[in-house]
């Protein structure tokens, strides 16, 4: 994404945007670091390319969604991988220096990495953009994860007690010691067994985009083996792990009840359904997203009571930033998820605003800003 950030009177800063997707392949995500990397440097090569612009050493802000030990503005020690990436050689290394090794591997392009983030810090700088009272950021997309404002008084590794400081919760790894054990299914243990990362994310599987698909042919082959579906015949295709994917649900819960696109999609898996079944693969796509709506929505009232909690407010007003395709695109997530996150949180008025390219702007407005600092102190 190619952003510019220039002054505005009202909000301090004017935003333009300029985007492209690129699709990482499955070769990438799980080769070597080297593979990886070099394929982010030939995407950013290629869209520099696109807008004419490669004869110029731009600032870089490179957002990332998984946990690091973020040591600097522009240093961050990947701790693991999560949402199926498995690319050798960049567990703890610094990711950051892994992208400027790739750049300088290709020697077509010069670029400035002045800062990593973290995608629901860039969601929530984003939408502070447009709204002050932003101090949650949360992403529900292929994964799930959320930051907040902490008081400072209560961040033992830093010093000072003034001010807050924005903490990257890595929710998704909630659930690692058992406390999601009451919680967790046949289903998820099956769809945990055959993941990448057994054992891990736990609190994530139960959410994410990544995941909420193969849930439901999970519930779905339970039902054909149990003779309760599909007359007890299941397609090769729909025995197959990862053809049902999350897409399907929200395309599902969407259908306006003739049944057409419900019928359409089985029919693409191999299944030739009944009006009955129809109904059935509803009902179990509504029950698998509702409980997610539901157990995202308990994770941020937590984290929102905990806020009022510490600043002793009786009323918390507060503002939540969010990204992600599930919160974007199913139908009905979002009501469900802040439903459930208004009768948790009594005392707090809350109001949520969905990010349009958070992880970009915002990691572009942090940019400037450690561009504009750098400025400043060469100038003292």
């Amino acid at each position: 994404m190619l952003v510019k950030v220039g002054e505005d009177e009202e909000r301090g800063w004017k935003v333009e945007t300029k985007h492209q997707m690129y699709s990482i392949p499955e070769d990438a995500m799980t080769g070597t670091a080297e593979m990886l990397f070099d394929y982010i440097a030939e995407c950013i090569s290629d869209f520099l390319d696109r807008h004419h612009i490669k004869h110029r050493k731009l600032p870089l802000g490179f957002t990332f969604s998984f946990p690091v030990r973020h040591e600097d503005i522009d240093k961050g020690i990947l701790l693991n991988w999560t949402k199926g990436f498995k690319a050798s050689g960049a567990e703890g290394n610094n990711v950051v220096g892994l992208l400027r090794d790739a750049i300088k591997r290709r020697g077509d392009f010069e670029m400035d990495v002045v800062a990593m983030v973290n995608d629901t810090v860039a969601t929530m700088i984003s939408c502070y953009y447009e709204d002050r009272s932003c101090e949650v950021g949360m992403i529900v997309g292929t994964g799930c994860n959320a930051c907040y404002m902490e008081e400072m008084r209560t961040v033992e590794l830093v010093e000072g007690e003034e001010g807050r400081m924005c903490v990257n919760t890595e929710w998704g790894a909630f659930g690692a010691n058992g406390e999601l054990e009451e919680f967790r299914l046949e289903y998820d243990r099956v769809v945990d067994e055959t993941s990448l990362n057994p054992g891990q994310q736990l609190y994530e599987k139960l959410i994410s985009g990544k995941y909420m698909g193969e849930l439901v042919r999970v519930v779905l082959l339970k039902l054909v083996n149990e003779e309760l579906l599909f007359n007890g015949e299941a397609s090769d295709l729909l025995k197959t792990r990862g053809s049902f994917d999350t897409r399907y649900v929200s395309q599902i819960e969407s259908d306006s009840g003739d049944r057409k696109q419900i019928y359409n999609i089985l029919s693409t898996l191999g299944v030739l359904p009944s009006e009955m079944d129809c109904d059935i693969v509803r009902l179990a796509c509504e029950s698998v997203s509702t409980r997610a709506a539901h157990m995202c929505g308990a994770g941020l009232a937590a984290v929102i009571n905990r806020m009022r909690e510490r600043r002793s407010q009786e009323v918390l007003k507060i503002t939540v930033g969010v990204d992600g395709s599930v919160y974007k695109l199913h139908p009905c997530f979002q009501d469900r998820f802040h439903k459930v996150v208004r009768e948790l949180t009594p005392h707090c008025d809350i109001t949520f605003i969905q990010s349009e390219e958070g992880s970009g702007r915002g990691a572009a407005l942090i940019s400037a800003v450690a561009c504009k600092m750098a400025a400043c102190m060469l100038t003292q």
